[in-house]
């Protein structure tokens, strides 16, 4: 029972962030982007575009364009991952369309619309993807190709859509500029995603540590969930002398929120330590563990 009300503690603070966070994104969308031309990669970089050409409204067409993504979801990730993906797209795209109605944009210098633009978006985005949510698009398709094809890093692929969004956006502006600031836009977003999703500190990869008397539960939910293996270490507590099972996981930074909070919805008392690892090799991991 105890556990059935953490959860669901859990999942209601999830989606309040992941609404705060839509907002968040919302505004930089409204403010600071769309009305200076720059098109911050992936569905909302398109859409921005669209709106630009046709006057189509942003969110809505952000929406639109993720339908036939949902589906790909549903299929591939589960029920699960879908809900928050359909949730938090729905949220972005409804806080856009109200906020260029109702707010004002920023009508300055464009490099500090893009650099404004690209820390908002950076801080919504990564209060949604801290807490299992998603806003589809890109993240949807790098995900599913990154399964098939476990080569190619998720964030490589993100890159080369993004890339190709830059591409149109010289295309339909007319100039490179508007390229170029869309750039600037997708770098700081990139780097506040980071600090807000797993903290100022990088590396190639996260090491778990979780010592728990729910071993057995913790290692199958990181597998199933996450499909990430897990070993068992024997210890023991230096000063009462229980014997202890520790477990050791590998992990990429992104996911380190999610087997963190799968591990308190199961075991509120578990010990948990996460450090960086510079370097890891093997399976799940390309080239020494960087992406």
């Amino acid at each position: 029972m105890h556990r059935l009300d953490r959860l669901f503690k859990n999942s209601i603070t999830d989606y309040i962030i992941i609404a705060l966070g839509a907002s968040v994104y919302g505004a930089s969308v409204a403010v600071f982007t769309s009305k200076n031309n720059i098109a911050p990669g992936g569905l909302t970089g398109i859409a921005t575009m669209l709106n630009f050409l046709f006057g189509l409204p942003i969110g809505a067409m952000i929406f639109v364009m993720n339908i036939p993504l949902f589906v790909w979801a549903y299929f591939d990730n589960g029920r699960n991952f879908l809900l928050k993906t359909v949730i938090g797209t729905a949220l972005v795209s409804v806080f856009i369309d109200i906020f260029q109605a109702v707010l004002p944009y920023y009508s300055g210098s464009v490099m500090l619309a893009s650099i404004f633009g690209g820390a908002l978006s950076g801080l919504g985005l990564g209060l949604i993807f801290s807490r299992g949510g998603s806003t589809g698009g890109t993240d949807i398709i790098a995900l599913n190709i990154n399964k098939r094809l476990p080569h190619i890093s998720t964030g490589r692929l993100i890159l080369i859509a993004d890339a190709v969004v830059l591409l149109l956006a010289a295309l339909v502006y007319g100039n490179i500029e508007s390229a170029l600031y869309a750039g600037i836009t997708i770098f700081v977003s990139v780097r506040v995603i980071d600090a807000v999703t797993y903290g100022t500190s990088r590396g190639n990869g996260k090491l778990i540590f979780i010592i728990s008397d729910e071993f057995e539960l913790i290692s199958r939910e990181i597998l199933d969930k996450l499909g990430r293996g897990a070993t068992l270490l024997d210890g023991s507590g230096a000063y009462t002398g229980s014997q202890k099972r520790v477990l050791m996981c590998a992990a990429r930074p992104n996911q380190v929120v999610k087997i963190t909070k799968g591990v308190k919805i199961i075991d509120k008392n578990a010990f948990v330590v996460v450090t960086t690892a510079n370097s890891i090799m093997g399976e799940g991991f390309y080239n020494s563990g960087k992406e």
